[in-house]
């Protein structure tokens, strides 16, 4: 069997590129596809990790740009961009966005963008035909950044982007139960409030399903079918790993720092009708509990494997300590 050459480059090649990127790997020779893999990173040793692991990786920030962009890219068939916009915007847009426009062998380009940008709507549903009104400082830059990219989609380049906005991300080693078993959870509660999630499987699918159904110029929401309160996520995690949950704390009394009172400031429902419809995307974890569940699973799987666990590389803090 022939196999078609494709090649994924990730800027920001983090926690979720770093499991669509097994992802791809895995399931290759089925689909009659040679992945290869490239993106960046910020760090000196993760670059060199990632190198060690059979993945392109180069230096890059905001004062750091690609050194050679056409050459590090050469033969990108799939872009993915992760970086968070800077408050000058997005970094790769500013930086790259010449260099991209002239990439020969681009199918397929996204942008990971935030359910953020709908702003606080009390609680009520928003779907991807909501106009979006942001209410904080992230929300509004991947607000700004999602227009950039659009405006490319129109222009000289006909760049073939898509928008998936993200919810709260977890995963194994990412979740409540590493919240929980770290000691640093709290249990806050604000009554009506609920927060959106994804797993990380579940955003790896639905980025599958777009690259296999390109549809340039598509927003897509990317979260799962249950909204709820983190004090919930918390209380279920707590019971699986066997231990009492921490203590309720009021909203009022809780003192949060900026950035979780950010996540607070925001209530809604997102509906998530679109993947299923137009990608044919079923969850994998439609739901907090079971999402728990797997992650547990997939820990304890690779504690017997002896192996150490493929997503630790990849972890980052999670800034508002939320599920």
């Amino acid at each position: 069997m022939t196999m078609t050459a494709k090649r994924l480059f990730c800027f920001g090649y983090g926690y979720t590129c770093d499991f669509l990127g097994r992802a791809l790997l895995a399931s290759a020779e089925a689909k009659g596809q040679e992945w290869t893999l490239a993106g960046t990173t910020r760090d000196s040793a993760k670059r060199s990790a990632l190198r060690a692991m059979g993945i392109d990786a180069y230096l890059f920030d905001t004062d750091r740009p690609l050194g050679d962009p056409l050459l590090m890219m050469k033969g990108v068939t799939h872009l993915l961009i992760s970086t968070p916009p800077d408050q000058e915007g997005d970094v790769v847009h500013r930086l790259h966005q010449d260099d991209i426009a002239r990439m020969p062998d681009l199918e397929w380009v996204g942008y990971l963008s935030t359910t953020g940008v709908y702003g606080d709507r009390d609680g009520k549903w928003v779907d991807e035909s909501t106009e979006i009104s942001p209410d904080t400082i992230r929300g509004t830059r991947r607000s700004i950044a999602e227009k950039k990219w659009f405006s490319m989609l129109k222009g000289p380049s006909k760049l073939p982007i898509h928008i998936f906005r993200l919810a709260g991300i977890y995963g194994p080693g990412r979740s409540a139960i590493d919240s929980i078993r770290a000691g640093v959870a709290r249990r806050i509660i604000k009554p009506g409030h609920a927060f959106s999630r994804i797993h990380v499987e579940d955003i790896v699918q639905t980025l599958l399903a777009s690259f296999d159904n390109p549809s340039p110029g598509q927003i897509y929401n990317v979260v799962d079918d249950e909204a709820a309160p983190s004090h919930e996520v918390l209380a279920y995690a707590s019971r699986l790993l066997g231990k009492d949950p921490p203590p309720l704390i009021r909203f009022e009394d809780a003192n949060l720092a900026p950035i979780t009172l950010s996540f607070y400031s925001d209530n809604k429902r997102v509906k998530n009708n679109k993947i299923k419809t137009d990608l044919g995307v079923a969850l994998k974890y439609p739901n907090y509990r079971l999402g728990l569940e797997g992650c547990l699973k997939a820990e304890q799987d690779a504690d017997a494997s002896g192996a150490p666990a493929p997503w630790v590389l990849q972890l980052k803090d999670n800034p508002s300590g939320q599920f």
